[in-house]
This record gives structure tokens, C-alpha cells and sequence, in this order.
């Protein structure tokens, strides 16, 4: 079997065994829009390379590895629109944790058995109505809160508790899920939100020299709106750019000057 270990730029570092399903026809892109970094029969040459790789381009690190990925062991029944599970809900909980790292596919994007996933399945799993030995969850609703969640705890930064406790969190996925609605994601440019960027903090700065409160509020939760959505469509999440900015200023010296700070 040959694996294919791949780079969507500004996306993710992947691997595969089939580009065609997984690439083409599941993350709609095409030759041209992504590049083959390597490929190997040896699947664990090919798993190191994808969290070197990840690492070196700065996505987010798989915390289980490809080679260590159970696929289908559950035996799930998968769907256009469901994810049916061979037990009932109050064996559920076990036998997911039985498959921890489990992967499958949907049309809706890929899924993968972590920690966290198994508190989202749990609160959200329905009884089936016709075997109650059997129960299942929404596709489309799963693959949204992979696309709005890190599906394992993050670690170092000053945003490295879980996101569903996290208030202000939550209201950067809120922003994520409206834009990605809307289509902006799949069809916004960064250079656009750059300049509306510029836009909005003119906007501020007016409404700032006016002593206009209502339009200051208004005017920084755009320019938060269009950075968290200028971060995503650069590849690299609002929370990644806060950590760094964060790690970057937290043991700086110096003294104020002018009513701004001025580092040594």
C-alpha cells in the first residue's frame, strides 16, 4: 500500500492512501491546488514525516499519529447523514473509549475518536427508533464542531483550556461558524478582509475622535469579527495568533511614553 503524505497551503499536512476520496471528492481540492511532499510503503516513515511537517509549517499536531490510527474497529455504520453506533447509549461511552484515535470518513469531513469528540458524542448520540441497541449522531452537525473545535486539549499559550468552557473562545467558534455559513471561507480572499481591516479601524479611529460610544463598541467588535476571519483564511487560527503576540510581549520591559508603552 502506498502513502501519500500531502500539503494543502495555508490548510493542513495530510496523509493518505487515496487522493482521489480523500483529497478530490472530500476536501474539493484538485491537482494544482495542493502539492505531494512524499510517499512511501512504509507507513511509519510516512507518519513521522506528517508531524514533522505540521510542525515546520506551524499546524495544529496530530495528537494521534497516522500509524497509530484505528480505522473503523468500531464497526459504525456511516451514512450520508448519520454515524450509526453498533451499541446502545449506555455502553457507548466505553466502547468509544475502547477505540480512542478511531478514524472514518463522511461527506461532511473526516472524524476522529479523541477525548473531547466523546464528550460532544455523548451529549448530542440519539437513540435509534427503530433498535434501541443502536444509537447515532448528526454528520454534518459532527464535522462542524471538528471544524469550530481542537478535538484534543491544547497545551502552552494563555488560551490552553478546553474551547466549550471557555467564554471567549466560544465567541471566536460563534464568529467561525457564522462566517463559514455564509460561505466566506470557501470563497473569501485574505487580501479582501486585510483591507476591510484597514476600513473598520478607520471607522473606529472616527467614531474614538468623536467620543462616540456606541459607535467604538461597535467598531472594535468589527475589527474582532474581520480578524478572526482574516486568521482562517490565512490557515492559522485567532487563538494561535493571540498566543504568539502574547509570548512574544509577556516578559517585556519598558515605560510609558506618550500614553502608549514603549519596550526597552
Amino acid at each position: 500500500m502506498t502513502y501519500y503524505l500531502y500539503h494543502i497551503p495555508g490548510k493542513k499536512i495530510g496523509v493518505t492512501t487515496n487522493l482521489e476520496q480523500r483529497v478530490h471528492k472530500q476536501q474539493g481540492y484538485h491537482p494544482g491546488e495542493y502539492e505531494i511532499i512524499e510517499t512511501s510503503k512504509d507507513i511509519d516513515f510516512i507518519s513521522e514525516g506528517e508531524l514533522i511537517m505540521q510542525k515546520w509549517y506551524g499546524y495544529k499536531i496530530d495528537e494521534v499519529p497516522y500509524n497509530k490510527l484505528k480505522f473503523n474497529e468500531m464497526n459504525i455504520n456511516v451514512t450520508e447523514q448519520t454515524t450509526t453506533f453498533p451499541c446502545p447509549v449506555n455502553k457507548l461511552k466505553g466502547q468509544l473509549m475502547d477505540n480512542i484515535g478511531m478514524k472514518w470518513e463522511t461527506e461532511h469531513g473526516e472524524c476522529l475518536v479523541t477525548d473531547k469528540s466523546i464528550e460532544w458524542i455523548m451529549k448530542n448520540v440519539v437513540i435509534s427508533k427503530y433498535n434501541d441497541q443502536r444509537c447515532y449522531v448528526y454528520n454534518k452537525a459532527f464535522a462542524r464542531w471538528f471544524d469550530n473545535n481542537d478535538p484534543v486539549t491544547r497545551t502552552g499559550g494563555i488560551m490552553s483550556d478546553h474551547r466549550d468552557t471557555c467564554e471567549t473562545m466560544c465567541r471566536f467558534d460563534k464568529i467561525r461558524l457564522w462566517a463559514r455559513d455564509r460561505g466566506l471561507y470557501d470563497d473569501g480572499d485574505a487580501k479582501t478582509q486585510a483591507l476591510k481591516l484597514v476600513e473598520e479601524v478607520g471607522e473606529t479611529c472616527k467614531a474614538i475622535l468623536k467620543k462616540d460610544e456606541p459607535e467604538i463598541i461597535d467598531g472594535i467588535g468589527d475589527c474582532v469579527v474581520v480578524l478572526v476571519n482574516l486568521a482562517e483564511l490565512t490557515g492559522t487560527p485567532i487563538e494561535k495568533c493571540i498566543d504568539a503576540a502574547y509570548n512574544e510581549i509577556k516578559n517585556r520591559t519598558g515605560k510609558m511614553s506618550n500614553g502608549t508603552f514603549k519596550k526597552d
